[in-house]
């Protein structure tokens, strides 16, 4: 039994690995080593997922960010596969650089720009779950606050209006920076982000993208478990739901 009581057995996720990701391993120990899930890489010029019921694309720096974070990431043989598995209502989810993977490739709207200061960024940060009708909130409570951390030069989510306004009405914003209280201010915003955006999913809820890293806040010995009710929700969808 995973912890909380959540069933592990015959689950298979897929962690996506491009040329410069970084937090591939950060993504399987969580899985394998924490939640006793099977784990297998796929690696970028794999065609077929049908073997997993859950697919990660990893933070790093796919292809070195060039042009700019996930640009050429989107043409890699493996997307397509991630686009037909999003399209069979599996749960996919894209952490930093696999947020901004997932906006290239189109199978999330807006982009993530450079940080509003131009610094990259390292540390923790509050944020709020605004939506829990995904796989990977499914065991939050709306406006739970949890502490996560960040690492990134490229965060800060921008959409024109009409997107963001299209976003907030369908509820498909999944995570707002805020402070301790759960307070979605300024100061809390580590990126400029537009409206303090931290996560967004697809109009399906299956498909979530964020910057901040669960996978790296599963253990109190590194700093907090934040991110495990956010894997473990979707470990709980698939036994529950799918």
């Amino acid at each position: 039994m995973l912890p909380g009581g959540v069933s592990g057995l015959g689950l298979k996720a897929a962690v996506v690995v491009f040329p410069g990701s970084n937090c591939d391993v950060d993504i399987y120990h969580a899985f394998l080593d924490i939640l006793g899930v099977e784990v297998r890489y796929v690696w970028h010029e794999e065609e077929d997922l049908s073997p997993f019921d859950l697919a990660v694309l990893p933070g790093g720096f796919s292809y070195g960010d060039y042009l700019r974070p996930g640009a050429l990431a989107r043409f890699s043989p493996v997307m397509e596969a991630v686009r037909e598995f999003a399209s069979s209502g599996k749960p996919v989810l894209g952490i930093c650089n696999g947020f901004q993977i997932l906006c290239e490739a189109g199978l999330l709207p807006g982009a993530l720009r450079k940080n509003a200061d131009l610094r990259f960024r390292c540390r923790w940060v509050w944020v709020r779950v605004e939506q829990v009708n995904t796989p990977f909130t499914c065991l939050c409570l709306p406006g739970e606050v949890l502490r996560l951390p960040i690492a990134h030069g490229d965060g800060n989510y921008y959409a024109p209006d009409p997107v963001l306004g299209e976003l907030e009405a369908e509820g498909r914003v999944v995570f707002r920076y805020c402070d301790a209280n759960g307070d979605a201010i300024p100061e809390a915003n580590p990126n400029g982000s537009l409206r303090n955006i931290a996560g967004i999913s697809n109009p399906a809820g299956n498909v979530v993208g964020l910057m901040p890293h669960p996978e790296r806040a599963m253990e109190e010995l590194l700093g907090g478990t934040g991110g495990r009710k956010l894997l473990l929700g979707a470990l709980t969808w698939l036994r529950e739901f799918a």
